[in-house]
């Protein structure tokens, strides 16, 4: 089993920056992908970011390319998210997912582990 816990949202002017946290523990050793959701109330949960634990090789959904970054620290079992240049659009719940033993893209079908989320509010 792994467990995760996200941390960073909050709410940030059109503009503005924000970065999110996300920590991994339990059978980590087994996590082959990391990586970000986000959803609004109503809509589907759509993949942002993810990170092949064992390459460092990311892929990002086009809405966030150029103003997000994923990132990973082995050490603490943490997975990053900075977002630059954030849009009201960027509003939503941001959710860590994990998936042992494949790399993986950004359906979330294909994730075995879940964070409860962190909201994210940018104002116009």
């Amino acid at each position: 089993q792994v467990q995760l816990v996200e941390s960073g949202g909050g709410t940030v002017q059109a503009g503005g920056a924000l970065r999110l946290s996300c920590a991994a523990s339990g059978n980590t050793d087994t996590i082959r992908t990391l990586a970000w959701f986000r959803q609004v109330p109503g809509k589907q949960r759509e993949g942002v970011a993810r990170v092949f634990t064992r390459t460092a090789s990311t892929g990002y959904a086009d809405s966030v390319k150029g103003r997000f970054t994923i990132s990973q620290d082995n050490a603490k079992n943490t997975v990053y998210l900075q977002m630059n240049s954030l849009k009201p659009e960027d509003t939503a719940m941001y959710y860590c997912a994990a998936r042992s033993g494949l790399f993986v893209g950004l359906g979330s079908s294909d994730y075995d582990y879940w964070g409860q989320g962190t909201q994210v509010t940018v104002a116009s």
